[in-house]
């Protein structure tokens, strides 16, 4: 693992499943992005013993050939492994206040089941596509999120 000149380390690993289809678009320099919305999940046992069970929803964002290749496959209830960065980002609404947003810029994203697995019970299937790698958007390009 490789950590930056002075010690620090941004680095997210999840494995979840996506919570609806992915949602691709295209900038207006003609970039894709993708973003998805990953859910996992967390559970214990409370001290009366009774189960327990947490969801937390993560907004990913991948660009270009890897936002291509994760649309046409991975669908709501995939199983995903997405391997990025937290990134926090700003920007003023239409009545001026200032939001924010903290998302996963993704590095990797690998499908962890095929498509006929999930069709079909269990059954092996098509087999996932390959992993694929992020090439960091410009900054002409992050100015021009589609949302």
């Amino acid at each position: 693992m490789a950590f930056d000149s002075k010690g620090t380390l941004n680095k997210v690993m999840l494995i979840g499943r996506l919570g609806q289809d992915p949602e691709l678009k295209y900038t207006p320099a003609g970039a894709a992005v993708l973003t998805l919305s990953v859910a996992t999940n967390t559970s214990w046992k409370s001290q009366d013993g009774s189960q327990q069970e947490q969801t937390e929803w993560h907004r990913v964002v991948a660009w270009r050939k890897l936002a291509e290749i994760i649309a046409q496959y991975a669908k709501k209830g995939s199983r995903i492994y997405v391997e990025g960065k937290l990134n926090t980002r700003s920007w003023e609404d239409k009545d001026g206040v200032k939001r924010y947003t903290t998302e996963v810029a993704a590095d990797q994203i690998q499908l962890l089941e095929g498509r006929g697995e999930r069709e079909n019970g269990g059954e092996s299937g098509a087999a996932p596509p390959p992993e694929a790698n992020f090439d960091e958007p410009s900054a002409e390009e992050a100015d021009d999120l589609p949302f």
